[in-house]
């Protein structure tokens, strides 16, 4: 029997314009996190028809329940994201664009890729989350506390629940196909697509928002490249979009080489994500919610939301 459970959680987008830069305290880690929210849209929507096609050729049931579970929870994590876009493109239109675009880049691989390279390109990607997101929550006081607690809450929300389902993918993934080399075979193509989506949202950013909005150039996601996106300013062969900053700027370099090790780690044959070293934060996030903390403000509500036992019993 699966222990996931499925929250329902609104955030408010609707409440109150949504800034770009909403933790503008840090411009870089904004646009990394507005891409990140638009390639989630697009990446859960191939979960949910992937697992749509994958659950009739489950066989056990308890890998159904999971596989069940597992789509909820996404389901209910593109929805808020969605929300989060809707509230961009309103004060930005032009974003439609852009949101498009990750869109369809999914939408062709259901079109072009079969169900197993889509377990595979899931399974892979989600066995990252865990070391990935441990960074970030680990770190949440410069990531996510300065900013607008309704997109920081949406995040913290989203990566406690990654970290939940952290062996949900891989479970599926080894329930219908069980061969944990086409994984790791495929895995460059896999990670080539979402970095090319990630790209392809920022330099959306950088396309249809001025400079004054963004801060920097929104490809300071990619703090690895800055090098080669000033070389490309220099000789002609990239605009000169703002000041090219670094999301992660002081986090510890051991933390750094520990996710990047966990990265590397979680696509070798034989990992087990449930053995993998889980944020605090993680713990402390499931903790308010089942006391009845509004998790939706988790920097700004002191005290337990109204009639959280009903709301409780009804997202359950």
């Amino acid at each position: 029997m699966t222990n996931l459970q499925v929250r329902k959680m609104r955030f408010g987008f609707a409440d109150h314009d949504v800034p770009f830069l909403w933790n503008e305290a840090n411009p870089a880690f904004s646009a990394m996190a507005n891409a990140v929210s638009f390639l989630a849209i697009a990446f859960e929507k191939m979960i949910v028809t992937t697992m749509t096609e994958a659950k009739p050729l489950l066989t056990d049931p308890v890998i159904a329940e999971e596989a069940d579970a597992f789509t909820r929870q996404e389901g209910q994590h593109s929805m808020a994201h969605r929300q989060h876009a809707k509230g961009l493109i309103k004060a930005y239109p032009a974003l439609k664009e852009t949101l498009d675009e990750v869109i369809k880049s999914f939408d062709d691989l259901v079109a072009t890729k079969s169900l197993k390279y889509r377990l595979a390109y899931t399974a892979d990607l989600e066995a990252t989350f865990t070391p990935v997101f441990k960074l970030m929550l680990d770190n949440d006081d410069r990531l996510f506390a300065p900013g607008d607690d309704r997109v920081a809450s949406l995040f913290l929300w989203h990566f406690v629940e990654e970290v939940e389902h952290r062996s949900s993918a891989l479970i599926i993934y080894d329930g219908l196909v069980d061969d944990p080399w086409y994984r790791m075979r495929v895995a460059p193509s896999v990670f080539k697509h979402v970095l090319d989506v990630v790209r392809m949202a920022c330099e959306g950013f950088n396309k249809h928002l001025p400079l004054e909005v963004r801060k920097v150039d929104a490809m300071s996601a990619f703090a690895l490249e800055g090098r080669k996106n000033k070389l490309l300013r220099r000789i002609g062969l990239r605009p000169d979009y703002g000041p090219l900053e670094n999301a992660f700027a002081g986090l510890s370099k051991r933390e750094m080489a520990a996710a990047l090790v966990g990265i590397v780690r979680s696509q070798i044959p034989g990992h087990n994500p449930e053995h993998e070293k889980l944020p605090v934060l993680a713990g402390e996030w499931f903790d308010r919610f089942d006391a009845g903390y509004d998790v939706t403000q988790w920097y700004t509500a002191n005290t337990p939301a109204a009639g959280s036992e009903d709301k409780k019993a009804a997202d359950v």
